[in-house]
């Protein structure tokens, strides 16, 4: 830990939340992401000091309007969601108990939620119960990141649900399936971070459930609709790239001592350091670009920047690059399609993929 402390240096460490977490899952293989966020480095003033802003962030209208549909989701005691969760749940038509944990003090909060998740599972109602703004715990490369799921359900038969309340529509029964994938693994925090409550709580962490009930306006209007989402694949993906940041040794081992991610600010809080030292310290760390970062992570544009400088395979997107295999620039790809650049050693099944497209190509044009 005092290496990555060192990595970090003098700026103060910044807490992760539910969407920074879930952006892990969206790139496992980088391992400068992989460093910065162990560390607990803010990489969104790292971009901005490199002169690469990401333009994050929703806008004033968009934040409104979630937090009005989140609001009516919520409405006297969550009445419409309980409509809800008892046609995709099953949840009994009696009156089910509503615990808003957002009343007690936020620093009890998270104390209160644990106390009520070990009675719930304890005392094994058959009776739901809905808990709002629980205040959950993660630990992230160790330090503890505090989550706020928007509900969590606990249905008949013992199992929790995680609901995830989101402002994109649903029209016609289709959601933009990248919202939809940004929502499940956002879910899949929560579901994680659920499950390590019960396990320290000496409870059976599978009581919360893989499926996670997502609800969003339907089609142009306000009324709400709830749909089951399967986690799974982005509950594995995300313990093993927490796993990966617990076990940052081997990528720090490959850095030279002197390296720092440091962005020396001063007493006004503003970066001293200059940015093209910046830059270089970051160069150390291996990045694996891909057009989906541009909607996951800060530093997308330095990365994007640096992949294009050096023609990297990984502008084409992960499965161009994927199917390319060892193929690192889109200019050794150009050039083992046209046979002035000869197959290194595990290179001569994609050199003849490469050649059979060209001349495909070729016959398509003439």
């Amino acid at each position: 830990m005092n290496r990555l402390d060192a990595l970090r240096g003098t700026t103060p460490p910044k807490p992760h939340d539910a969407r920074a977490i879930a952006a892990l899952a969206a790139n496992p293989g980088c391992s400068r992401r992989a460093l910065m966020d162990g560390a607990g480095i803010d990489k969104d003033a790292a971009a901005r000091h490199l002169g690469f802003p990401a333009p994050f962030g929703q806008s004033p209208f968009a934040i409104t309007r979630g937090n009005v549909f989140e609001a009516l989701v919520k409405a006297d005691g969550c009445a419409e969601l309980l409509r809800m969760l008892r046609e995709q749940l099953g949840l009994p038509i009696a009156e089910v108990a509503y615990h808003d944990v957002e009343n007690v003090g936020a620093h009890l909060r998270h104390a209160h939620t644990r106390a009520l998740f070990d009675r719930a599972v304890a005392e094994g109602h058959d009776a739901g119960t809905v808990y709002d703004h629980p205040l959950l715990a993660l630990e992230i490369a160790g330090h503890a990141a505090y989550l706020e799921p928007d509900v969590v359900a606990f249905q008949l038969g013992g199992r929790f649900h995680i609901v995830e309340i989101k402002s994109f529509a649903v029209i016609d029964g289709q959601a933009d399936p990248a919202a939809v994938a940004a929502a499940a693994r956002q879910a899949a925090v929560y579901v994680l971070a659920l499950r390590r409550l019960l396990g320290e709580l000496g409870h059976d962490p599978l009581r919360v459930s893989h499926e996670v009930v997502l609800v969003c306006p339907e089609n142009f209007a306000n009324r709400p609709v709830a749909t089951l989402v399967d986690v799974r694949k982005q509950l594995a993906v995300l313990e093993r790239q927490l796993d990966r940041m617990t076990g940052l040794d081997r990528l720090l081992d490959v850095l030279p001592d002197e390296v720092t991610f440091d962005l020396l600010p001063g007493e006004d809080g503003l970066p001293t350091r200059s940015a093209a030292e910046l830059a270089d310290a970051l160069r150390r760390a291996d990045a694996r670009y891909a057009p989906d970062c541009l909607s996951t992570c800060d530093l997308c544009f330095f990365c994007r920047d640096e992949a294009r400088q050096e023609g990297a395979s990984d502008l084409l997107g992960r499965n161009v690059r994927d199917e390319l295999g060892g193929v690192a620039s889109v200019g050794e790809a150009l050039g083992l399609a046209d046979g002035t650049r000869d197959p290194a050693p595990g290179q001569e099944e994609i050199a003849r993929l490469l050649r059979n497209a060209e001349r495909l190509r070729r016959e398509c044009l003439t």
